[in-house]
């Protein structure tokens, strides 16, 4: 398949105090073997070349681990691709002279910082509210010392896939959070190990959710369909449930 041409409309902001707007660009020379984010590099050389400043957009493992690449792609976090970060998605996934709308995330508690940018420290808060363990075990012990059940191994590593790449928060009208502290809370809820912080966890993690100014859950399900990792939304009733008991 020959190089196609891709008409790009791409959200352009200075800075949070700064309007911003959708900008046009004609991309010539496009690969079908490209990276979405591979892409957008092509675009900055073609910018930078012309002495136009480069679009900023966030990204780092390139593998859809870090959840940095957090991205509106016609509408659709990560893009049309269902269980893929914006990084694993191909130019292969579009045809010649298709148009593509990209745009940040959009959500109070995601603030804007520049272009496709903007802040998710948010999640980084409510993670160091409680979504850890630090009960003194001294020495640590043998991989198989504490018998796990396997149904409940499967689902803790399950909720622990979340990367936190805030692709919930921008698919949910009320943009909540409730994906993303679910599956925090519910990866240890099911282990021996989050046992003795269990309650104190749940209610200082959905505490600090409420805090961020993330909505409430009104169980659209879009935060399912649009996760990379495709956690299931019976996290959300999970760490619900764990939220009653510990009150």
């Amino acid at each position: 398949m020959s190089d196609m041409t891709i008409n790009l409309k791409v959200w352009r902001q200075k800075n949070a105090s700064t309007p911003g707007k959708l900008v046009d660009y004609k991309l010539d020379g496009v690969s079908e073997h490209m990276s979405f984010l591979e892409m957008f590099d092509h675009l900055n050389e073609q910018l930078m070349k012309k002495g136009d400043e480069p679009v900023e957009f966030d990204h780092d493992c390139l593998e859809g681990i870090c959840g940095s690449c957090n991205m509106m792609i016609d509408g659709q976090a990560h893009g049309p691709q269902k269980g893929t970060a914006a990084c694993q998605l191909h130019m292969r996934q579009y045809k010649n002279n298709d148009t593509i709308v990209v745009e940040p995330w959009r959500a109070t508690a995601f603030p804007m910082i520049k272009d496709l940018v903007v802040d998710r420290s948010s999640f980084d808060r409510i993670q160091a509210a409680g979504g850890y363990i630090s009960v003194n075990t001294n020495s640590a012990p043998d991989a198989n010392a504490i018998p796990i059940q396997k149904e409940h191994a499967d689902l803790a590593f399950d909720y622990a896939a979340c990367i936190g790449c805030g692709a919930c928060v921008a698919a949910c009208p009320n943009a909540s959070a409730s994906l993303f502290t679910a599956a925090k809370v519910a990866q240890f809820a099911h282990l021996p190990q989050g046992k003795p912080e269990r309650e104190r966890r749940v209610v200082r993690m959905v505490e600090q959710m409420e805090k961020e100014g993330f909505g409430d859950c009104s169980n659209f399900g879009e935060c399912e369909a649009v996760c990379p990792k495709e956690i299931s939304i019976q996290a959300i009733a999970e760490m619900r449930r764990e939220y009653m008991k510990a009150l």
